[in-house]
């Protein structure tokens, strides 16, 4: 299956606590941290929630 790299590129300090649970739900957290995920519908439309604080890198 293909798999898309994330970068989160936003700090979680001082967001809603629905926001840090899908950081952490993608398994961010911490600044410029970059993780590859399968590339699903459920991955995509948590990106799509985050606009601010992810960037996709690749994929």
């Amino acid at each position: 299956m293909a798999t898309i790299k994330i970068k989160q590129i936003g700090s979680p300090i001082r967001r809603p606590a629905d926001q840090k649970k899908i950081l952490i739900g993608l398994g961010l957290g911490k600044m410029h941290r970059v993780v590859e995920l399968e590339d699903t519908a459920e991955v995509r439309g948590a990106i799509k929630k985050l606009p601010h604080m992810v960037q996709v890198v690749e994929g």
